[in-house]
């Protein structure tokens, strides 16, 4: 990883930062991109505490004006991206609009790594072999309702449903841009982290989870700083996608928690699926590859 630069969304805490500070410690230029200024600042120093070539940017990744801002900052500042990891992840309570009129799930999950490899592709496009790996999360696979991708219909909750069914739209997205960009010098490949204790998840109040699950809430915030403070290990998948030699020039794939491939779920297989989330990101964004 010597000398090539990586992005990785999400990173100023929780898997995003323990991705960045393991591609750090490979000799990667890493550049932190997080909301808020301060927190940023602070990876950023952390990180390169011991040398390492590790900078900080801020963006509202959730509107399309921020992801744009981001990628014109990368522009400015570096004439290649070798890597790109879409961490962010985010959920709410209920359903709600960003300032763009998209469902904030489906927006945060899906629309911005979508409209970032787009706007960042000619940087991606001008490294020798460029990879970006997008995180899923939640509960692995399950069903996605075309009709319901931004929660029209109905709010599902938390993991067990919006969230997931947002993450599993991201699978099928991916599959579908890593076969857009076939015959590209760029690869597109998903990584699933399996569960942490991260900033979200603590951040999460017992509203956000469906009702039959708000008993659990209590039980979850004892059990997870014991047994899911880990961050590192859930981060290996991402890390291996992202350095690994036997994942050069490899796409479509993805990878469990333990960093071994995995089937795609049959939603994700599905190519109505992923006609209807691609149509609705392009529709959103107004880019395509």
């Amino acid at each position: 990883m010597r000398g090539k630069t990586v992005l990785v969304t999400g990173s100023t805490g929780g898997i995003g930062k323990e991705t960045a500070r393991a591609l750090a410690a490979r000799g990667a230029r890493v550049v932190l991109v997080g909301r808020d200024r301060r927190r940023a600042d602070a990876a950023a120093r952390e990180l390169g505490a011991g040398g390492a070539a590790v900078s900080a940017l801020t963006a509202d990744l959730s509107r399309l004006a921020g992801l744009r801002a981001l990628a014109a900052e990368m522009s400015a500042r570096h004439d290649r991206v070798d890597v790109l990891v879409n961490n962010l992840g985010g959920m709410t309570a209920s359903r709600a609009l960003t300032g763009d009129g998209v469902e904030t799930t489906f927006a945060t999950n899906v629309l911005a790594p979508y409209a970032l490899t787009c706007l960042l592709l000619p940087l991606l496009r001008a490294a020798p072999a460029a990879r970006v790996v997008n995180l899923t999360g939640g509960i692995r696979g399950g069903p996605v309702d075309p009709s319901n991708l931004e929660a029209e219909k109905r709010f599902l909750g938390w993991t067990f449903s919006q969230y997931n069914h947002a993450k599993t739209a991201l699978m099928a997205m991916s599959r579908r841009f890593a076969a857009r960009l076939a015959d590209d010098a760029v690869t597109v490949n998903v990584a699933y982290p399996g569960h942490a204790h991260t900033p979200g998840n603590q951040a999460m109040t017992a509203a956000a989870l469906p009702y039959a699950y708000r008993p659990l809430a209590p039980v979850l915030r004892f059990l997870g700083p014991r047994l899911l403070n880990d961050l590192a290990k859930p981060a290996r998948s991402s890390v291996y996608l992202a350095a690994s030699p036997d994942m050069e020039g490899v796409t479509g794939v993805y990878v469990d928690a333990r960093a071994e491939r995995a089937p795609w779920p049959a939603a994700v297989r599905d190519e109505s699926v992923c006609d209807a989330v691609w149509d609705r990101c392009e529709r959103h964004s107004r880019l395509t590859p």
